[in-house]
C-alpha cells in the first residue's frame, strides 16, 4: 500500500493524482487493476502452503483484483504493525491475534468490518468467537482459527499407572488432575506433569476461567478494573504445590517455552505436558518411532471445560482504499472448506461452526476429535478488550507469576501485586 500524505495543498493533492493516473502505486495498475497486500502470519510448512495456495486461487478468479501475499512474523507482529500504521505503509489485510487488536482498534488503525462482512461469515462463526474482536461495539476482525490448551500425555505411562483417563465428557477436576500428577510422579526424576510456563500470563488467565477466574472486571462506569478472588486462585496454586509441595512437576521447566519440553517428554521424564493444540504437529513428527501419545482435555472447575483463546484474526486496515475488496477476500479466504485447509495447515481448530463439522477434523488420528469436542466450550480470553493489558502482562503480571510458580513469593503477594500495581497501570489508560 503506498504512503499516504494525510493533508496536502490543493496542488499538491492534483499532483498526487495526477502521478496516481499515470504510474502504479501499489493500489493499482495502469489497468485499473486494483492490488491487495495481505499479511499473512503462517509460519508452519503446511499453514504457509495453505495460504499460498488460497492466495492463488483468488488471483486466478479474480482478474481485477489481486492479492500480493507479504510473510510476516509473530515475533515481531506488534511493533511491525505499529510501525507501519504510524508511516501510513500497513497492508490492506492484516493476520494477526486478537488479544493484539485493541489499541489498534482504538488507535483507528483498523476499519470496522461491520457493513463489509456477508452475512454468512457473520452466522457461521460463532457469538463468544466475535465478542473476541469487537471492541466499543465494532468489528475489527474476523477470528478465523483457535487453539485451546490440552494435555499431551505418555499413553503408556497413563496406562500402566492405572489412573482414570479424562475425556471430554469426564474430565479431572482441579482437585483430581493434582491427585493424579502426585501418583504418576516416581520421586526419582521423572514428573506426573511438566508445566512450560516462560510466558504465565495467558496460560493462567485462560485456564482460570474452568473455575470462574476472570481476574479482569467491567465497573458500572464501563472501566475495567483487576480483582484476584477465590476462583483466581485454583489454577495458579495448583501448579504451585504441585512444583512447590508435591514435587510432581518440574520446576526446571517453568522457564521454558513449549517446544522446550519436548525432548524430556519423550525421554520419559514427564507423563503430562500442558501445551496448545497444536503441538501436536510437532510431536507427530519428532517423537521416537514406537512413542505413543495422547490429548487429553484440560483439567475442568466449576464453569466446566471453559477456557479462554485469543483467535487468530483477519482484519483490513482503516487507511485502505479498497475496504470492500479486501473484506471480500476475507470472506473468500474463509468459506468453510477453505477453513478447513488453513485449520489442517496450522493443527488448529477452526471457528466456523461448518467447518468444525467437516469430516477430517473429527479423526481419532492425532486426536482431532478431541479437539473438536472442545470447541464449544472456548471463550473470550479474559484481557481481549482491556487498554494496558500488553503492559500490565510484561510489567506486572509476567514477573509476578514466575516468582509464585517458583515458590519465592506467596499467594499473598501476588494478588497485591496483580491488583494493586496493575490497577495503577490500567488507570493511565483509562482516564
Amino acid at each position: 500500500m503506498a504512503v499516504r500524505v494525510r493533508a496536502l495543498g490543493a496542488s499538491a493533492a492534483a499532483l498526487a493524482l495526477l502521478l496516481a493516473g499515470c504510474s502504479d502505486d501499489g493500489d493499482g495498475d495502469s489497468g485499473g487493476r486494483i492490488t491487495l497486500r495481505f499479511q499473512s502470519l503462517a509460519w508452519q510448512q503446511e499453514s504457509v502452503a495453505a495460504n499460498k495456495e488460497l492466495v492463488k486461487e483468488w488471483n486466478a478468479t479474480h482478474p481485477d483484483v489481486k492479492v500480493e501475499y507479504v510473510q510476516g512474523s509473530w515475533t515481531s507482529i506488534h511493533d511491525q504493525l505499529l510501525t507501519s500504521f504510524e508511516g501510513g505503509e500497513a497492508p490492506d489485510i492484516i493476520h494477526d491475534a486478537s488479544d493484539d487488536l485493541a489499541d489498534f482498534a482504538y488507535g483507528g488503525y483498523l476499519a470496522d468490518l461491520g457493513e463489509l462482512l456477508p452475512e454468512r461469515l457473520k452466522s457461521d462463526i460463532p457469538q463468544a468467537s466475535w465478542e473476541t474482536a469487537t471492541f466499543g461495539g465494532k468489528v475489527y476482525g474476523v477470528p478465523f482459527l483457535q487453539e485451546p490448551r490440552v494435555l499431551i500425555a505418555n499413553a503408556k505411562w497413563l496406562k500402566e499407572s492405572g489412573v482414570r483417563i479424562p475425556t471430554p465428557e469426564k474430565p479431572w477436576s482441579w482437585p483430581e488432575f493434582r491427585s493424579v500428577t502426585k501418583e504418576l510422579g516416581h520421586g526419582d526424576g521423572k514428573f506426573g506433569v511438566a508445566w512450560p510456563l516462560k510466558d504465565p500470563v495467558s496460560a493462567t488467565l485462560n485456564l482460570s476461567l474452568s473455575t470462574g477466574g476472570k481476574l479482569f472486571h467491567r465497573r458500572a462506569d464501563g472501566k475495567a478494573e483487576i480483582r484476584f478472588e477465590k476462583a483466581d486462585e485454583v489454577m495458579p496454586q495448583t501448579v504451585h504445590d504441585q512444583v512447590n509441595v508435591d514435587g510432581s512437576a518440574s520446576g526446571s521447566t517453568l522457564g521454558m517455552g513449549g517446544s522446550d519440553t519436548l525432548p524430556g517428554f519423550f525421554g520419559g521424564k514427564y507423563a503430562m505436558v500442558p501445551l496448545g493444540f497444536s503441538y501436536r504437529q510437532q510431536i507427530s513428527q519428532q517423537a521416537p518411532k514406537g512413542f505413543d501419545w495422547q490429548v487429553l482435555p484440560a483439567p475442568a472447575g466449576a464453569d466446566g471445560l471453559a477456557q479462554g483463546v485469543s483467535p487468530q484474526t483477519l482484519s483490513v486496515a482503516e487507511d485502505s482504499p479498497h475496504k470492500k475488496e479486501a473484506a471480500e477476500f476475507i470472506d473468500f479466504f474463509l468459506r468453510p472448506a477453505n477453513m478447513v485447509r488453513l485449520a489442517r495447515g496450522d493443527w488448529m481448530l477452526p471457528t466456523g461452526k461448518a467447518a468444525l463439522k467437516d469430516p477430517a477434523l473429527r479423526t481419532k488420528k492425532d486426536d482431532w476429535a478431541t479437539g473438536t469436542a472442545l470447541a464449544g466450550h472456548l471463550r473470550p480470553a479474559p484481557a481481549q478488550p482491556v487498554r494496558g493489558y500488553p503492559e500490565w502482562k510484561d510489567k506486572i503480571a509476567t514477573p509476578a507469576l514466575q516468582e509464585y510458580y517458583s515458590g519465592a513469593i506467596g499467594m499473598g503477594e501476588l494478588r497485591e501485586r496483580l491488583v494493586q500495581d496493575g490497577n495503577l497501570v490500567l488507570k493511565r489508560y483509562q482516564r
